[in-house]
Formats: structure tokens, C-alpha cells, sequence
């Protein structure tokens, strides 16, 4: 399934790559739930999230200055930060 990241700059300490924010890419599988390590981070009461493995073309990434079009780059990203289409 193909899925957004959002395009959203939070303040604080977030696990969501900004180079990744607001790109395309395909859900390469299901990580289970993890609690939330941006609460971790604070020290505050983390409930437990989905986490998924999203695979993104290099040109998305990159746009057609990549070196090899089949290049891929895998992520894995919470659910709170991924907009289904």
C-alpha cells in the first residue's frame, strides 16, 4: 500500500527523517507495536504504536539526480506519521 509521510517540522525530538516528510513510499511490512519513543524521549507515559518498514524510490527521495533508478531506501516510521491515500 502506497503511503505519504507527513510534512509536518514538530518541535522536539522526533524519529521521522525531515528528508523523508511529505514523500511517497510503499509499506514493506508490519513491525508490530513499539511504544512511542518521541514520549520516551521526555520521560512521559509512551502508549504502544504501530511501527512499519516503508520502502521509497530514490528519485522520490532524490528526484532524477540518483546514479541508479532501482535504488530503494527503507525507513522505519510510526503510524502517527503516515497519511494513507
Amino acid at each position: 500500500m502506497k503511503v505519504r509521510i507527513k510534512n509536518i517540522f514538530p518541535p522536539g525530538h522526533v524519529r521521522t527523517p525531515s528528508y523523508l516528510r511529505g514523500k511517497v513510499g510503499e509499506i514493506e511490512r508490519d513491525l508490530g507495536y513499539f511504544r512511542n519513543p518521541e514520549q520516551l524521549a521526555y520521560d512521559l507515559p509512551a502508549k504502544k504504536i504501530k511501527l512499519y518498514r516503508i520502502r521509497f524510490a530514490m528519485s522520490e527521495i532524490w528526484g532524477d539526480e540518483i546514479e541508479n533508478s532501482a535504488d530503494t531506501v527503507d525507513a522505519e516510521i510510526y503510524e502517527h506519521w503516515i497519511q494513507k491515500d
